[in-house]
């Protein structure tokens, strides 16, 4: 008879060890609470061991617990790596990226069609998504990850970073001839963007101005910029085509740089296959047309991070 636990029960384990919380991995897994209540249950009772407890009404792991899934969580890698591994001898040539909808929307589809042409024996499938994707776990070739860097256990690097600066569309743009015109419009939010450090490198108080909307989508703050809304603190990288064609207007000088920067992440390893490779290439070629900011010269708070970063 076999001595395994069933393998859900163990992901649904790792899945509460890692948030200490029923409610946010079933959030996580999509199923009920009382689902992952069961599944550990049928868990425990495989093992014979307790391996959560209450306390002072938060949850913890047991001692046991607290072992077990160190354990699982390595097991689950190695499935998940196995996994990853299979399906790249079966899909030879498919490659799947993942990124956020507003880099995907305003960066990468306008220039896509380079890398289709250029590369017609790589069959690319773009993945957006606003959750960080396990690479292998998720059978996901590369991303590209919005954030402060840090990603130890991957190969990455840094492919743009980003200066902010206000934009607004062009028929707002002719109300503001300084700065401090901006006390007279609406200062719409993108989620981990804060104004407070441009308004001070432009030697304004923050406590002066209008704060609208706030969105969590760049491509939608971008929107409604476009669309006479109100006026955002602006990332230049994703920004540049609109400002280019006339969509959006920097109307001021005064720019900051940006903690944050969109990086090429894959598994160790996977950066030397050919079809990453690839990839890798045609990016930091697209990437190289844009100029590269140091990042946080100016700032001495690293933004809210991002719920996906």
């Amino acid at each position: 008879m076999s001595t395994l636990p069933p393998l859900k029960s163990l992901r649904v384990f790792e899945a509460v060890a890692r948030h200490l919380s029923f409610t946010r991995a079933a959030d996580e897994l999509c199923v009920t609470q009382g689902a992952v209540s069961q599944q550990v249950r049928v868990l425990e009772d495989a093992l014979g061991v307790k391996l959560f407890r209450r306390q002072h009404r938060e949850l913890r792991l047991t001692s046991a617990g607290e072992r077990y899934v160190l354990a699982v969580r390595e097991a689950l890698r190695l499935i998940g790596a196995a996994t990853a591994e299979l399906r790249k001898d079966r899909q030879a040539g498919r490659l799947t990226l993942s990124c956020l909808p507003s880099f995907a929307h305003k960066w990468l589809m306008p220039r896509l069609g380079d890398f289709i042409e250029t590369h017609p024996e790589i069959s690319l499938r773009i993945h957006t998504s606003f959750e960080v994707v396990d690479l292998a776990r998720d059978g996901i070739d590369c991303a590209i990850r919005h954030g402060p860097g840090g990603y130890a256990d991957l190969f990455a690097e840094v492919l743009l970073t980003e200066e902010l600066t206000p934009m607004c569309s062009p028929a707002v743009a002719g109300r503001l001839a300084r700065p401090e015109d901006l006390a007279g419009e609406t200062l719409l939010r993108d989620f981990g963007t804060e104004w407070d450090d441009w308004l001070e490198h432009a030697g304004l108080a923050a406590g002066r101005f209008t704060m609208g909307a706030e969105f969590l989508d760049s491509s939608m703050a971008m929107q409604a910029a476009i669309d006479g809304r109100g006026i955002i603190l602006g990332h230049t990288a994703l920004a540049r085509d609109d400002l280019d064609a006339g969509r959006l207007v920097a109307p001021f000088e005064a720019r900051v740089p940006y903690d944050c920067a969109h990086w090429f992440v894959c598994l160790p390893g996977r950066e030397t296959t050919a079809e990453v490779q690839a990839l890798r290439g045609w990016l930091k070629q697209q990437a190289a047309d844009f100029p590269a900011p140091a990042m946080g010269a100016q700032r001495r708070r690293v933004p809210q991070p991002l719920p996906f970063d």
